[in-house]
Protein backbone atom coordinates (compact mmCIF):
# COMPACT_ATOMS: atom_id res chain seq x y z
CA UNK A 1 0.00 0.00 0.00
CA UNK A 2 1.37 3.35 -1.05
CA UNK A 3 1.01 6.19 1.43
CA UNK A 4 2.67 9.41 2.43
CA UNK A 5 5.46 9.20 4.95
CA UNK A 6 4.56 8.69 8.58
CA UNK A 7 6.16 12.08 9.23
CA UNK A 8 3.51 13.86 7.15
CA UNK A 9 0.70 11.83 8.69
CA UNK A 10 1.86 12.65 12.20
CA UNK A 11 2.22 16.34 11.37
CA UNK A 12 -1.29 16.52 9.90
CA UNK A 13 -2.75 14.65 12.87
CA UNK A 14 -0.95 16.93 15.33
CA UNK A 15 -1.80 20.30 13.82
CA UNK A 16 -5.42 19.27 13.29
CA UNK A 17 -5.66 19.50 17.09
CA UNK A 18 -4.46 23.10 17.27
CA UNK A 19 -6.58 26.19 17.80
CA UNK A 20 -6.72 28.75 15.01
CA UNK A 21 -5.01 32.15 15.35
CA UNK A 22 -6.36 33.99 18.38
CA UNK A 23 -7.14 30.70 20.12
CA UNK A 24 -5.49 29.04 23.08
CA UNK A 25 -1.96 27.68 22.72
CA UNK A 26 -1.64 23.96 23.45
CA UNK A 27 1.44 22.24 24.87
CA UNK A 28 3.23 19.63 22.78
CA UNK A 29 2.59 16.85 25.29
CA UNK A 30 -1.16 17.51 25.12
CA UNK A 31 -1.08 17.56 21.32
CA UNK A 32 0.90 14.32 21.21
CA UNK A 33 -1.61 12.64 23.52
CA UNK A 34 -4.69 13.91 21.65
CA UNK A 35 -3.28 13.12 18.20
CA UNK A 36 -1.70 9.82 19.29
CA UNK A 37 1.66 10.96 17.95
CA UNK A 38 4.94 10.16 19.74
CA UNK A 39 6.00 13.25 21.69
CA UNK A 40 9.67 13.01 20.65
CA UNK A 41 8.66 12.78 17.00
CA UNK A 42 6.37 15.78 17.32
CA UNK A 43 8.97 17.86 19.16
CA UNK A 44 11.47 17.16 16.40
CA UNK A 45 9.08 18.21 13.58
CA UNK A 46 7.41 21.23 15.19
CA UNK A 47 10.27 23.65 14.36
CA UNK A 48 9.76 22.91 10.65
CA UNK A 49 6.06 23.72 10.94
CA UNK A 50 6.89 26.96 12.75
CA UNK A 51 9.56 27.90 10.18
CA UNK A 52 7.06 27.28 7.36
CA UNK A 53 4.62 29.73 8.96
CA UNK A 54 1.97 27.09 9.60
CA UNK A 55 2.25 27.04 13.39
CA UNK A 56 3.04 29.79 15.89
CA UNK A 57 4.90 29.12 19.12
CA UNK A 58 3.97 31.03 22.27
CA UNK A 59 6.43 31.09 25.17
CA UNK A 60 5.65 31.36 28.83
CA UNK A 61 3.60 29.69 31.52
CA UNK A 62 0.53 29.47 29.30
CA UNK A 63 2.56 28.89 26.17
CA UNK A 64 2.35 26.24 23.54
CA UNK A 65 1.54 26.23 19.86
CA UNK A 66 -1.42 27.23 17.74
CA UNK A 67 -2.06 27.63 14.05
CA UNK A 68 -0.41 30.66 12.48
CA UNK A 69 -3.15 30.89 9.83
CA UNK A 70 -6.77 29.74 9.63
CA UNK A 71 -7.06 26.01 8.84
CA UNK A 72 -8.77 26.87 5.54
CA UNK A 73 -5.50 28.49 4.42
CA UNK A 74 -3.20 25.57 5.26
CA UNK A 75 -2.94 22.85 2.62
CA UNK A 76 -1.76 19.31 3.19
CA UNK A 77 0.94 19.91 0.58
CA UNK A 78 2.29 22.79 2.71
CA UNK A 79 2.39 20.50 5.74
CA UNK A 80 4.20 17.79 3.80
CA UNK A 81 6.71 20.29 2.41
CA UNK A 82 7.36 21.67 5.90
CA UNK A 83 8.19 18.34 7.51
CA UNK A 84 9.75 16.30 4.73
CA UNK A 85 10.18 18.52 1.67
CA UNK A 86 7.87 16.21 -0.35
CA UNK A 87 10.77 13.86 -1.02
CA UNK A 88 8.35 11.21 -2.26
CA UNK A 89 7.29 13.36 -5.22
CA UNK A 90 10.48 12.99 -7.21
CA UNK A 91 11.45 9.40 -6.54
CA UNK A 92 11.01 6.45 -8.81
CA UNK A 93 8.28 4.16 -7.53
CA UNK A 94 10.66 1.21 -7.90
CA UNK A 95 13.52 3.11 -6.26
CA UNK A 96 15.70 3.09 -9.37
CA UNK A 97 18.27 5.89 -9.31
CA UNK A 98 18.56 5.93 -13.10
CA UNK A 99 14.84 6.33 -13.76
CA UNK A 100 13.94 9.53 -15.64
CA UNK A 101 11.81 10.70 -18.56
CA UNK A 102 14.73 9.84 -20.83
CA UNK A 103 15.38 6.43 -19.25
CA UNK A 104 12.04 5.32 -17.89
CA UNK A 105 11.48 2.28 -15.71
CA UNK A 106 8.48 0.02 -16.47
CA UNK A 107 6.14 2.02 -14.16
CA UNK A 108 7.58 5.49 -14.82
CA UNK A 109 4.60 6.93 -16.72
CA UNK A 110 2.09 5.51 -14.24
CA UNK A 111 4.00 6.98 -11.30
CA UNK A 112 4.49 10.33 -13.01
CA UNK A 113 0.72 10.64 -13.55
CA UNK A 114 -0.08 9.38 -10.04
CA UNK A 115 2.37 11.85 -8.45
CA UNK A 116 0.69 14.72 -10.30
CA UNK A 117 -2.75 13.60 -9.10
CA UNK A 118 -1.54 13.20 -5.51
CA UNK A 119 0.17 16.58 -5.54
CA UNK A 120 -2.99 18.21 -6.95
CA UNK A 121 -5.14 16.64 -4.22
CA UNK A 122 -2.74 17.68 -1.44
CA UNK A 123 -2.51 21.21 -2.88
CA UNK A 124 -6.30 21.66 -2.70
CA UNK A 125 -7.12 19.73 0.48
CA UNK A 126 -6.90 21.93 3.54
CA UNK A 127 -6.45 21.32 7.22
CA UNK A 128 -10.08 22.47 7.61
CA UNK A 129 -11.11 19.58 5.35
CA UNK A 130 -9.25 17.14 7.61
CA UNK A 131 -10.82 18.57 10.78
CA UNK A 132 -14.31 18.43 9.24
CA UNK A 133 -13.73 14.83 8.17
CA UNK A 134 -12.58 13.82 11.65
CA UNK A 135 -15.64 15.45 13.20
CA UNK A 136 -17.96 13.57 10.80
CA UNK A 137 -16.21 10.30 11.64
CA UNK A 138 -16.51 10.95 15.39
CA UNK A 139 -20.24 11.69 15.06
CA UNK A 140 -20.83 8.52 13.05
CA UNK A 141 -19.00 6.44 15.68
CA UNK A 142 -21.19 7.93 18.41
CA UNK A 143 -24.36 7.29 16.40
CA UNK A 144 -23.56 3.58 16.00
Amino acid sequence: MLSLAKTTGYAIAAISHLDPPGGRPVGLRDIARRARVPYAYLAKRMPGLVAAGLVRSVRGKRGGVLLARPPEEITLLQVSEAVEACQWLGRCLLGLVTCSDERACPVHNFWKDARQQIEFTLRYTTLADVVAHERRMARSRVAQ
